[in-house]
């Protein structure tokens, strides 16, 4: 690990006076401080952020809710009222890591981690997403890796919290010198999708300060499928969110998005369009599945993904309306 200063920051102000590409935030840092240890990435100053007041709040507003940045992921699933209105929140933040990670983790970290493909995270391997020619996994080893990926890498998101956040439609409050601003879930992962070298939207002298979700009434789901049962990765994870006719029960909206499987929380609108108007049962959450992966493109090693995809989506699906 190179050297480098250290400062407390007591504002967000303070904090995004000095963009910079040559200064990293440190919140938990779960994944930062990983990546300085392998030589990953580089840093003058590191500026901790946890705490800056009014960062580690969850508050129900007038619109929906709006979660602080520092707020740690244990917390999501122990505040009942926000674990009672988005279960597949609470469900997605209990699946992240052992207790004591969640513990020290926050939401903003959690969101804005880095690929967790072992080529890009070997310091000798320069690989398409560090700036390298080629995409190592696509020849190599890709048991865990992308079924759906808008350029060469295939390096998937593994943020847990992203794929519940989208499924409820929540946005990423980011702020820098010049204003602030609110990035929809998919736009906040756009960039990851057409470029390798992406993780998000984020830029030097960027920093996230809340997540807000809108209120509404939907319910929601979220399961994932890992190789072991605590402390692992998500192999597939899978988060829905419905509202419903009232009495009849028929879907209004729907919103479907796959984990583990693209660079980006993966939702496709031709499968989320084919629930309205229809009571959820399995054959409808089949079909719905089917639209969901008709556009994947399997690797020799990572095909046993859309069986596991499938059954993910049925199940969220039934679970959510039980």
């Amino acid at each position: 690990m190179k050297p480098f200063s250290y400062q407390r920051a007591r504002s967000v102000a303070t904090v995004v006076a000095q963009a910079s590409t040559r200064h990293r935030l440190l919140a938990g840092g779960i994944d930062l401080l990983g990546e300085l240890k392998e030589g990953l990435t580089e840093a003058d100053l590191l500026i901790a952020v946890t705490r800056i007041p009014g960062l580690d709040g969850i508050e129900q507003t007038p619109t929906g809710w709006r979660i602080g940045a520092n707020v740690t992921i244990a917390a999501l699933p122990a505040h009942a009222a926000l674990a009672r209105e988005f279960p597949a929140l609470a469900a997605a933040a209990a699946h992240v890591a052992s207790p004591q990670i969640r513990n020290v983790s926050t939401v903003a970290g959690n969101l804005a981690q880095h690929s967790r493909c072992w080529y890009y995270r070997h310091r000798d391997v320069q690989c398409l997403r560090k700036g390298g020619e080629s995409c190592h996994a696509r020849d190599g080893e890709h048991k865990y890796h992308c079924l759906f990926s808008g350029n060469w890498c295939i390096s998937p998101l593994t943020s847990n919290l992203a794929v519940a956040l989208a499924a409820l439609d929540a946005s990423v409050v980011v702020r820098n010198q010049q204003a602030e601003r609110r990035l929809p879930i998919a736009q906040f992962y756009a960039p990851a999708w057409e470029d390798p070298a992406a993780h998000n939207a984020l830029a030097p002298g960027d920093m996230i300060t809340a997540v807000e979700i809108p209120a509404g009434a939907r319910r929601s789901a979220y399961l994932q499928m890992s190789e072991k049962a605590e402390f692992d990765w998500a192999l597939v994870s899978c988060a829905v969110a419905l509202e419903l006719e009232p009495e009849v029960g028929r879907v209004r909206r729907a919103r479907l998005v796959l984990g583990a499987v693209a660079p980006v929380p993966y939702r496709d609108e031709r499968a989320e369009s084919a629930l309205v108007g229809e009571r959820i049962d399995e054959a409808i959450a089949d079909r719905a599945a089917t639209l969901l992966l008709e556009k994947a493109e399997p690797l020799p090693q990572n095909a046993y993904k859309i069986p596991i995809a499938r059954a993910l989506l049925k199940r969220a699906l039934l679970q959510a309306v039980a």
